[in-house]
């Protein structure tokens, strides 16, 4: 039997479930007498809302096309492009899921190394079209061509393996740094999997060497077929610039930055390092063979089903909200006031202009207030204008959207309107009277409160029906979460409004119960208290710090308290211990550091600051690590059993959404409460009716 006979037989049946991207192949006349192109169409035979992938019939698909076009004597070049709006966004992951033995985690390495390295192997030049989204293993047989062009137009190009807990396993760690240097390629890799998937549009592609051409959405096919007869015709040289850079240095500072984010948590970016490393010299069958191993032990870990777990809660729980009412309810929202014009209510102004494109208008107690949040606008349009986010016209568009207004009688045509005010209920319920005052009978009233009863809130209003929690998450821009409360008497129009703003500010809506400090701030409270209850105990401040880096965290307690302010860290303990006095404390020693006005416990430089240290020392029985993090992690799952019980949330899988998309929770982890099922903290276990296991 050949390799790929044995490889069919051992993958034979995996993913019975697999939508096969077919390899359609077509002859195509190439411009300017420069002869014939076998021209590849990969499609599965659906729209763009499914897009293509790579399963192993898929691979066999296309080896069996390479393999017709290898017999052929007559042509020019060979060319694969993708369907509409779709090149091809990698491996199928529910087939990555279904492997249950490392021989067949390595047969699927070793399969699509064999397929996609034919490409460069055809004795003909081969040329990748990119035309629309190509990700992963997508990226990957774009790679092995010869040439790339890319459509201007193309929305996402990533390689996001470790994103998952994987590494690019198709060649993307070996051509990648060749083509474009280590440091574009650690960026690619491992950076932007590491910001959130961050993912890199075609123009970005291009600047960075991915692509040798760019075109426009428009005609990108035929001005690529004209690029590429006038490559085979030998009328254009295409020159790749050489790479100077100190290429272990680079891996080796790339090293350090993911050891401060991950703290060794997450094997898949230190394998994808160790591979472009190596890249530096060997072979491309070592290379590719060391690909294989790193990937059929990736695909065996833990790690992997707990990325895939949370990557299905993003990509479908986010997209379908459990409790939303019918769509159908929604008003439009024509025009957004905003109550506040401090820096979190700039950040929801500026986010409401560019993603509704309505009038946006700021209120405040005086005017210098009101200039400082628009000037603050104004300022960051011009930023994107300068990164070329946005262009002069539109930029002049959104800076116009954009006014104050000393008076709440600007908001009498608006349709929503949301407070940013200090969070205390006596200033917020006087602000929804005043704005209630002026305002229509349809217009729905949003608050931002991190912490405080919506009911409490909405008591005195005329119609509380129209009141509902809106509560972004700091930097807004960035933050993909927005918690959406319900309020004892908010109705379903009001809720169906605010999904719909929510979706089209592209924010990921999760539905929370009007119960304290609704999802995120109760459990980095929850977790926080610990900490300092730890610390104030007599447990050294970093050893506190750090006992939980194992986990691999966005931040260290200390300095989420740093980034979110002490005064606010303490509100929010104080609320939740007037609800939960059984379960949540106040720490005396955060009030003095709160009263002594520092910022936190670190000063400018990231060093410690003694005089806040020192403001929590004279405890007597100290924990060690490990002590700190099992009580931090027993406290957790004792809050989230609270919780659920509660009905804060419909089920676990939301608890877990608003950990990832609001607390940075580490995807590799797979949610919060899969994490504390498969470690045995929580007993019982957070299964969600019907479902008998989550990742292991």
């Amino acid at each position: 039997m050949s390799k790929v006979d044995n490889w069919r037989a051992l993958l034979s049946g995996r993913n019975t479930d697999e939508v096969v991207t077919k390899a359609l192949v077509r002859d195509v006349q190439l411009p300017y007498g420069a002869g014939t192109m076998a021209l590849i169409t990969l499609d599965n035979g659906f729209d763009h809302t499914k897009p293509n992938t790579f399963g192993p019939n898929g691979l066999f698909a296309l080896n069996g096309a390479l393999s017709e076009i290898a017999e052929r004597t007559d042509l020019a070049a060979v060319g694969v492009t993708g369907k509409p709006f779709i090149f091809a966004v990698g491996a199928d992951l529910k087939g990555a899921a279904a492997l249950s033995t490392r021989e067949e985690a390595l047969a699927i390495g070793a399969l699509g190394h064999h397929v996609f390295r034919r490409l460069s192997e055809l004795g003909i030049p081969s040329f990748a079209f990119v035309n629309g989204a190509a990700m992963g293993g997508g990226l990957e047989v774009a790679l092995h061509c010869t040439y790339r062009t890319i459509s201007s137009g193309v929305p996402a190009v990533a390689l996001p393996e470790c994103f998952l807990g994987l590494v690019p396993g198709w060649g993307g760690t070996q051509l990648l740094p060749r083509l474009i240097g280590p440091a574009k390629a650690i960026k690619l890799v491992i950076e932007n999997p590491l910001s959130q998937n961050r993912m890199v549009k075609g123009k970005e592609a291009y600047e960075l060497g991915v692509a040798d051409a760019m075109f426009e959405p428009a005609d990108f096919l035929e001005e690529s077929l004209r690029w590429a007869a006038r490559v085979v015709k030998g009328e254009l040289a295409v020159e790749r610039p050489a790479h100077e850079e100190d290429w272990d240095k680079t891996v080796a500072d790339a090293r350090f930055l993911v050891d401060m984010k991950l703290r060794g948590a997450s094997p898949a970016p230190y394998r994808a390092l160790d591979l472009i490393a190596q890249a530096r010299t060997a072979s491309r069958d070592e290379g590719f063979a060391a690909e294989d191993e790193a990937l059929a032990d990736l695909l065996m870990g833990d790690e992997l089903r707990a990325g895939l777990y949370s990557f299905d809660l993003v990509q479908r729980r986010a997209k379908r909200p459990a409790g939303t009412p019918d769509r159908s309810l929604a008003r439009k929202v024509t025009k957004v006031g905003v109550v506040g014009a401090g820096l979190m209510a700039s950040q929801m102004a500026l986010l409401f202009a560019r993603r509704l494109e309505v009038p946006v208008v700021l209120t405040d107690l005086d005017q210098a207030r009101l200039d400082k949040g628009v000037g603050y606008v104004h300022a960051e349009v011009d930023k994107l204008l300068g990164k070329g986010r946005v262009s002069a016209d539109q930029a002049n568009r959104l800076k116009a959207l954009v006014s104050g207004s000393l008076t709440k009688d600007a908001f009498a045509d608006a349709d929503f309107v949301i407070e940013a005010v200090f969070e205390d209920m006596a200033v917020k319920k006087q602000v929804f009277a005043e704005v209630e005052a002026v305002v229509s009978a349809e217009c729905v009233l949003a608050t931002n409160t991190s912490s405080l009863s919506l009911t409490e809130m909405g008591a005195g209003l005329a119609h509380p029906e129209r009141l509902v929690g809106f509560h972004f998450f700091n930097p807004v821009a960035v933050m993909p979460l927005l918690e959406i409360i319900r309020g004892a008497a908010t109705d379903d129009a009001t809720l169906a409004t605010a999904f719909a703003v929510g979706k089209s500010l592209k924010k990921s809506s999760v539905l929370v119960k009007d119960a304290p400090a609704f999802v995120v701030n109760r459990l980095l409270t929850c977790f926080m208290g610990e900490v300092v209850k730890a610390v104030d105990e007599g447990t050294p401040l970093e050893v506190a710090e750090h006992a939980l880096d194992g986990l691999g965290l966005p931040m260290s307690p200390f300095a989420l308290l740093q980034l979110v302010g002490p005064a606010v860290g303490l509100h929010v303990a104080e609320t939740l211990h007037e609800a939960f006095p059984d379960r949540f404390g106040v720490s005396e020693n955060l009030a003095k550091l709160v009263a002594a006005g520092k910022p936190g416990v670190y000063r400018p430089d990231f060093t410690l600051d003694p005089e806040a240290v020192a403001l929590f020392s004279g405890g007597t029985s100290p924990s060690t690590a490990e002590q700190v993090r099992e009580r931090v992690l027993a406290a957790l799952a004792r809050e989230v059993r609270v919780m659920l019980d509660e009905g804060v949330v419909a089920a676990p899988q939301d608890i877990d959404l608003c950990m990832i998309l609001g607390a940075g929770w580490p995807f590799h982890l797979g949610g919060i409460t899969p994490y504390l099922d498969r470690t045995g903290i929580a007993r019982p276990r957070f299964l969600p009716p019907g479902v008998a296991s989550l990742p292991a």
